[in-house]
């Protein structure tokens, strides 16, 4: 296995506790990256904001405790890393599927090079693609605070290419290094070389749909991941363990930011004479709902299909596992069993048995789910608490699918199957408008002030690591 410790060489170019300095073929290839992965950055990241000190934190460290450094930094100067968490021998096997109990492998099986090579490719699409889709938002950020929450996310999603681009270096020679040069010629949404995902194509130009896609689609990011912790190949798995880490940050901004913004419309609708929370400057629920709808329902797509023989392979090689496979679940082979599921059939729903293999994109989506609907209780409790009558919900998974055996088929958000002139008609009432999007940047104007925040949101319960809302979280 690979030598991995707690300590982490600061000292070096490229951060790491990989042992790079062990390595010098690798520690080049790396270093040859890093320009292109900084041009990228300046042509693609925030970079209207590269001269200004953001209050940041960067991993120091893999301990639980102590991990991250906070301090101002300039957002081009930050010290992206490679971090693995250390190996604990009794965690070495794999980990589910045909072999599950056998020893993991340190380096790639030569039946499964282009498997894992395209499942960690298309994990690392996703890094830059967020960053991409979010690079103008500093300009309408609604408080200093969230402005670095947003930056905290972009250098940390950042960091997790620089993770996968390790391992294509690392384990996969030419046809590594030649995916890593791709993953910074892609771009999000353009019509020649997008993204590979479809929600990383989505454009993202206001803060509603930010906090909804950190809430939504950087929650997809943690099931995903908590799947590749479970593999059998363990660089991949001790490298995804601490992607987690930093990823919680990401579900919290999300969460947190739409329950502010629901705290606030709350407030707003009960200030207005006609409980008109536009006519307050504020986001009205429905337009909430239909934000919720659009990005949990791309969010779902990228989950993949519900019935899925590249699933049931990667679970069977022991690639992927189930959401905690060591710890929920006693049978690790899953060579048995079955998921009921509705599938479409002559224009009606119906209820089929799948072999459990096959549906274990749906067994991991089933856990995503439960994981908003906790969220949305929480949403819930605080409208509850502030006297108004609205609920907001999660939309039927078949609703507004692209991929999957719901793609082609129409349904109403309570997963009705419905034609597509019915669906037409109500589109506009269930999703994202161009209209939407107007409306919201006219009310998102720049809050520049330490302390203070847009009038479409509520200040958050507590401040950053220790610090109060008024402090200068970035210095402008």
């Amino acid at each position: 296995m690979q030598p991995v410790s707690n300590s982490v060489d600061l000292t070096s170019k490229i951060p790491n506790n990989v042992g790079l300095s062990d390595d010098p073929k690798l520690r080049k290839a790396l270093e040859r990256w890093l320009p292109n992965y900084l041009d990228w950055w300046r042509d693609m990241g925030p970079s209207d904001f590269a001269d200004k000190p953001v209050y940041l934190r960067t991993a120091i460290s893999v301990d639980n405790a102590g991990w991250a450094h906070y301090d101002h930094v300039k957002m081009p100067d930050y010290r992206w890393g490679i971090f693995l968490n250390p190996l604990k021998e009794d965690e070495a096997t794999i980990k589910c599927g045909d072999d599950a109990g056998k020893a993991a492998w340190a380096e790639v099986p030569g039946e499964h090079r282009n498997a894992l090579r395209r499942i960690i490719v298309t994990q690392a699409d996703t890094e830059p693609a967020s960053v991409e889709q979010q690079r103008l938002l500093g300009h309408t950020a609604p408080s200093l605070y969230d402005m670095r929450n947003l930056f905290q996310v972009n250098v940390e999603e950042g960091r997790h290419l620089w993770a996968m681009v390790y391992l294509l270096h690392k384990y996969f020679g030419r046809d590594g290094r030649d995916e890593a040069e791709e993953l910074l010629n892609r771009r999000s949404g353009d019509e020649d070389k997008p993204r590979i995902l479809g929600a990383f194509n989505q454009p993202c130009d206001h803060w509603l749909s930010f906090f909804a896609f950190t809430m939504f689609t950087d929650r997809d990011g943690k099931y995903q991941l908590a799947a590749l912790a479970e593999s059998g190949f363990d660089p991949l798995a001790r490298t995804t363990q601490f992607m987690l880490t930093e990823e919680a940050h990401h579900l919290f901004v999300g969460q947190t930011g739409l329950q502010r913004i629901i705290q606030r419309s709350a407030q707003l609708e009960k200030m207005d004479p006609n409980g008109d929370v536009r006519n307050q400057g504020g986001i009205d629920f429905d337009l909430i709902q239909r934000t919720i709808n659009y990005w949990f329902t791309y969010s779902l797509d990228l989950f993949g299909g519900e019935i899925s023989s590249n699933a049931a392979d990667f679970f069977a090689s022991g690639l992927k596992g189930r959401f905690r496979e060591a710890k929920k679940y006693e049978d690790h082979k899953a060579q048995s069993g079955d998921y009921r599921m509705h599938l479409v059939e002559g224009g009606k729903l119906v209820e089929k048995d799948i072999p459990l293999r096959n549906a274990m994109n749906e067994v991991l989506r089933d856990e995503y789910v439960a994981d908003c609907e906790r969220a949305l209780r929480k949403w819930n409790k605080v409208l509850e608490e502030e006297g108004v009558e609205t609920r907001l919900t999660l939309p039927s998974r078949r609703f507004h699918r692209h991929q999957g055996i719901h793609a082609g088929h129409f349904f109403n958000p309570d997963g009705e199957l419905i034609s597509e002139d019915e669906y037409r008609a109500n589109e506009q009432k269930w999703l994202l408008t161009p209209a939407d999007n107007d409306y919201l940047l006219s009310i998102m104007k720049p809050v520049h002030e330490p302390g203070k925040f847009a009038n479409w949101i509520a200040p958050p319960s507590r401040g950053i690591e220790g610090k109060p809302l008024e402090f200068e979280y970035v210095r402008l």
